[in-house]
């Protein structure tokens, strides 16, 4: 069996990851694979006291990402993911690391892993980043209303930002497409739809687009 073509959405939370992967499943006939936060058993707990569950939340992230890392590289055609394993790593538990969320002992530990899965895992052919303003990813936050997230304080949105804004620039495991959300409206607006499409057609072969 042939490796699939992976094709990553990375961004900061709110920035419009899920929105995009459910539009381009619906332009193409294409496998998805969603971020797994329904199902992390630590998620509440970790917003209500991050020092004490960072580390258990975020190995679950790893792990959890990790296995289906190998169930989406059995795959044929093209595959999307909803968040990457990196951005867990590199994002996520880093800023909790930088917090002082996550100690110096359960950090070697945890990037320890991190390193072996690295090694383990085929990247993806294309990442797409998205990129949005803190206030557009607050505004979004609040009308998806999740209700984990809606006492996220501002300061670790922001250094989550930062976090990505910094990874991304010296990103190269793969080819990198910034698309600057804030204004872009790829749900309801043909003009943007088609400017999507457009940017990625290389990566997705106009036999798999929907009819």
């Amino acid at each position: 069996m042939s490796r699939p073509k992976i094709i990553g959405i990375a961004g900061n939370i709110g920035a419009g990851k899920t929105s995009l992967v459910e539009f381009l499943q619906r332009s193409y006939v294409i496998t998805p694979f969603y971020e797994p936060n329904d199902v992390n058993p630590y998620l509440k707990d970790f917003y209500r006291d991050m020092k004490r569950w960072a580390f258990h939340s975020q190995l679950y992230f790893l792990s959890s990402k990790f296995a289906m890392q190998q169930q989406l590289e059995q795959c044929s055609g093209v595959v999307l993911q909803d968040r990457t394993l990196f951005e867990d790593v590199e994002i996520f538990a880093t800023a909790l690391h930088q917090m002082r969320k996550i100690n110096k002992r359960d950090w070697q530990t945890f990037t320890g892993l991190y390193e072996s899965i690295q090694q383990a895992i085929q990247p993806p052919d294309l990442m797409i980043y998205l990129s949005c303003s803190i206030r557009t990813a607050r505004k979004r936050i609040k009308l998806r209303g999740r209700a984990m997230e809606q006492d996220m304080p501002l300061s670790y949105l922001k250094r989550l930002e930062s976090l990505y804004r910094e990874w991304i620039d010296v990103y190269d495991k793969s080819e990198v497409l910034i698309i600057e959300t804030d204004k872009m409206d790829y749900v309801n607006d043909l003009i943007d739809q088609l400017q999507v499409m457009d940017a990625i057609e290389r990566y997705i072969p106009n036999e798999l687009k929907r009819q």
